[in-house]
């Protein structure tokens, strides 16, 4: 791993950088390999949109559609096997970093459906699915957070499936995230796995927070208003990582890591600016603590390598002010729980048409093979 660089100063201060992107050309032509060693990612995640984008640009696909559509294969099962290909083959590549961690990096997502979002039992039944398929210690099956996913949660770890948990935007979902992940630890336990194994990450979106507060406050218009944009986003994350400090000291959480369990990090998620008036880093260089992952797009991970300011811990003792940030957009009229709720229905409703997308672009595909096998 690159030592001296932006980078590598985030991952001495105890922040796993993991690449939010993954497609079959990144795999083939050994990029993926060249960023664990020299940009120090250690882990990736994957969602509906990033699938979707990546089969409906280039040709790293054709030869895999083309043998699916050979045998007959529907447009679902051929998604499930090229993404499933795709996440196993990455989980290979990343196994070495996962042995040399210990299993807390090295790690490659892979989402349920987001249709299942609100079907507790679908979910479940889908993430089995995926993590007898992807068949790697290294892979983590992301679940979204909603009311419905923390019942799917407490019964993925359960089965002793490391999870993602994805798409949280309140403090108060993520205290519920974190209560779901410690009770599928104790039934785990009491099924007789063995809980060094099981990993999470519970993963807490930023960026977006701040794109419909500032939409709010710029409505707004004062000048007060005005002052406290682009401020919520890093505060909300701030205040989550007291949370996690504060859940995984309880004697409830430190009963189960005496057993062997993990704590389940925090991981920005949405670190890419929205608003390009914004540094580039900004969700990078003010979100740095221990035990935090960063899932950065390309973009923002090559920007900060480039001339990211690290300069340590930039979370804990920071919570004062945080809770300041969010009193005063309050008091500006502007409702947290609100905002939250919306982003969290507007964040599942975009990877369902994401996956719309991805589908109709696998069937497209699947015919044109097709018809090109019946010519020949």
């Amino acid at each position: 791993m690159t030592q001296n660089t932006p980078l590598a100063e985030l991952s001495a201060a105890g922040v796993s950088i993991w690449l939010d992107d993954l497609s079959r050309e990144r795999i083939v032509s050994g990029g993926l390999q060249q960023l664990i060693d020299e940009k120090n990612v250690v882990g990736v995640t994957t969602n509906p949109t990033i699938f979707a984008t990546a089969l409906a640009t280039g040709n790293a696909y054709d030869e895999h559609l083309a043998e699916l559509a050979a045998a007959g294969s529907s447009v679902h099962d051929a998604v499930f096997d090229i993404t499933t290909h795709d996440v196993a083959t990455a989980s290979d590549i990343f196994r070495p970093v996962y042995d040399r961690t210990g299993g807390t990096d090295g790690r490659v997502s892979i989402e349920v459906e987001p249709g299942l979002a609100h079907d507790a039992a679908g979910t479940i039944e889908q993430a089995k699915e995926l993590w007898t398929k992807v068949n790697r210690p290294n892979a983590m099956i992301k679940i979204p957070a909603t009311v419905e996913g923390l019942t799917a949660i407490t019964a993925t770890i359960a089965e002793g499936i490391s999870v993602n948990v994805t798409l949280i935007f309140s403090l108060e979902r993520h205290r519920q995230v974190i209560n779901a992940y410690l009770a599928g630890l104790e039934k785990a336990k009491a099924a007789g796995h063995d809980l060094s194994t099981i990993h999470s990450v519970a993963s807490f979106f930023v960026s977006r927070v701040d794109t419909e507060i500032d939409k709010r406050l710029v409505a707004i218009g004062t000048d007060e208003a005005l002052a406290l944009k682009s401020k919520a986003g890093i505060a909300n994350a701030q205040l989550a990582y007291q949370v996690y400090e504060q859940a995984f000291a309880t004697e409830r959480a430190q009963g189960l890591i005496a057993a062997g369990a993990n704590k389940q990090r925090p991981l920005w998620a949405s670190t890419g600016v929205k608003d390009p008036s914004l540094p580039d880093t900004l969700y990078v260089t003010n979100l740095v603590a221990p035990e935090v992952v960063n899932t950065m797009p390309e973009k923002t991970m090559l920007a900060t390598f480039d001339h990211g300011v690290i300069t340590g811990d930039t979370v804990t003792g920071s919570y004062e002010a945080a809770n300041a940030v969010l009193d005063a957009i309050a008091a500006q009229g502007i409702s947290y729980d609100e905002v939250t709720q919306l982003l969290e229905q507007e964040g599942v409703s975009k990877f369902v048409v994401s996956w719309g997308e991805l589908l109709d672009t696998v069937a497209q595909t699947l015919e044109t093979a097709g018809a090109k096998a019946q010519a020949r």
